[in-house]
């Protein structure tokens, strides 16, 4: 009888189909949106400036005690989605995102606007406005609504 040696079966490696191999980064959950698109490009980096959906509740809560304020729309674009306020006061322009804009109109260059301010992390040295209402539009200046109607002043 002649004895020949066996060699263990192969056996294929073991792999999850629903974890990566490697990490991403920023780490994802499965069902997210960037998840879904296959990766994760540069203009698709969160914001580091906070808007009305990533504000904790007690920074929302603090700006919304606080005082109302006037200025004009210095600058916004709508591609962009944010632009500056010039305070009436005449102190340092205010930022503002699309996110805290109420109302129907996208501001323009010159619209007067009330505002409140909160602050913007991670120091909190400087401020943004919050829950912009356009009290007054700017006088023959063709404004747009959100949904794209262009309506003359």
């Amino acid at each position: 009888m002649t004895s020949e040696p066996t060699s263990p079966p192969t056996v294929p490696p073991l792999h999850s189909p629903k974890s990566p191999v490697w990490p991403t980064f920023p780490f994802h959950r499965e069902g997210s949106r960037v998840w879904e698109r296959g990766g994760i490009s540069s203009r698709d980096l969160p914001s580091p400036l906070p808007t009305k959906r990533t504000r904790t509740y007690s920074a929302t809560a603090r700006a919304s005690a606080g005082p109302v304020f006037k200025g004009v729309c210095k600058q916004f674009s709508r591609s962009q989605g944010h632009g500056f306020i010039t305070p009436e006061n005449g102190s340092e322009d205010i930022f503002v995102h699309v996110s805290d804009i109420e109302g129907e109109y996208v501001p323009v260059e010159g619209d007067e606007v009330t505002y409140k301010m909160c602050p913007i992390p991670p120091k909190n040295q400087k401020f943004q406005a919050v829950e912009v209402v356009l009290t007054q539009l700017a006088p023959h200046t063709p404004h747009e609504t959100w949904s794209g109607q262009v309506v003359g002043s």
